[in-house]
């Protein structure tokens, strides 16, 4: 039987440490056996959950007979790793295990340097962290999930469990995972990226600005067909002028920042209303639905109509 070894460190974010063990719990063989076992090991005898308390059956020791490791994630992922917790995950991989992380417990994957040159993923909030902590690592924000083969790493929260049902049809087939997918209560796989869930706040210019009013201005008319030319106009400048102060107070151009806009007006009427999204088009100030479908793809990493079946009334909920 597949072992899985789940390592639950001091401030273990509980969410993490049950998704997998659940999971992988659910998978059953065609013959109704159970495909894995799954095991909750700690470096020591007790560690905080948060809310509670944890005393793990099993030690660092248990690592080594594993055929899979999973590091949930921590509060503070910052934290140094415990006194012989990177030496037994090195050991471990040494020897061919399989190791994946869920949403910031990439930091402790990285801490090994177990991922350098890998590509990896953590929650988004953590991604810009993540590589600034460790530049050896290539972080993408935008995937639920990144398969390197012997080493995975997951988005945070419910993205552990798409990374756990892709491990499961890797080694047991599309039956197998689909059954541990419907047990869930969750799809076998989900559409569109990290992206989707991503905040795509507008660059902020400083309070007093020149650039205030104008960004106030753009706005409120984001759904008008408007050129650069007509922004210019607006801010009574050259449009050289307007690019050179725009890049200066907000770090970025005046068309980009009018399509993060247009952007996020589109997600408000796709999560509020019933409208088609040819309509929305042209509310949100696209010049056509395919060029809408195309930037909105582009900016949040799925379709309108799939962005609008996850998240319709999320604003009023």
């Amino acid at each position: 039987m597949h072992t899985v070894a789940v390592l639950a460190l001091d401030q273990v974010i509980p969410f993490d440490l049950s998704a997998p063990i659940d999971t992988f719990g659910w998978a059953r063989l065609p013959d109704g056996r159970e495909a894995y076992r799954v095991l909750v090991c700690a470096a020591e005898e007790e560690v905080s959950a948060g809310p509670f308390a944890v005393r793990a059956p099993y030690g660092l020791d248990a690592l080594a007979g594993a055929d899979t490791i999973i590091l949930p994630g921590v509060a503070d992922p910052t934290v140094p790793l415990p006194p012989g917790v990177p030496e037994a995950l090195r050991a471990a991989a040494a020897n061919g295990t399989r190791i994946a992380s869920i949403c910031v417990g990439a930091f402790v994957l990285a801490a090994t340097g177990l991922l350098d040159g890998l590509r990896a993923t953590t929650h988004w909030i953590a991604a810009a962290d993540l590589a600034a902590r460790y530049p050896a690592v290539t972080v993408d924000p935008n995937v639920l999930y990144v398969d390197n083969g012997q080493f995975l790493t997951s988005a945070g929260a419910a993205a552990a469990i798409d990374m756990c049902l892709h491990m499961i049809r890797r080694d047991h087939g599309s039956a197998v995972a689909a059954h541990a997918a419907r047990m869930s209560v969750v799809p076998l796989e989900r559409e569109g990226g990290q992206a989707q869930f991503i905040v795509h706040a507008q660059p902020p210019a400083p309070a007093g600005s020149t650039m205030e009013p104008l960004l106030h201005w753009l706005e409120e008319n984001a759904g008008d067909d408007l050129t650069l030319e007509d922004i210019a106009t607006q801010a009574g400048m050259s449009t050289r002028t307007l690019n050179r102060r725009f890049r200066e107070q907000t770090g970025t151009t005046p068309l980009q920042w009018l399509h993060r806009a247009r952007v996020r007006r589109a997600q408000y009427l796709l999560e509020t209303t019933t409208h088609p999204v040819e309509r929305i088009a042209v509310q949100a100030g696209f010049g056509s639905p395919t060029a809408f479908r195309d930037r909105f793809r582009r900016v949040v990493g799925t379709s309108p109509q799939a962005y609008r079946r996850a998240f319709q009334g999320v604003r009023t909920a």
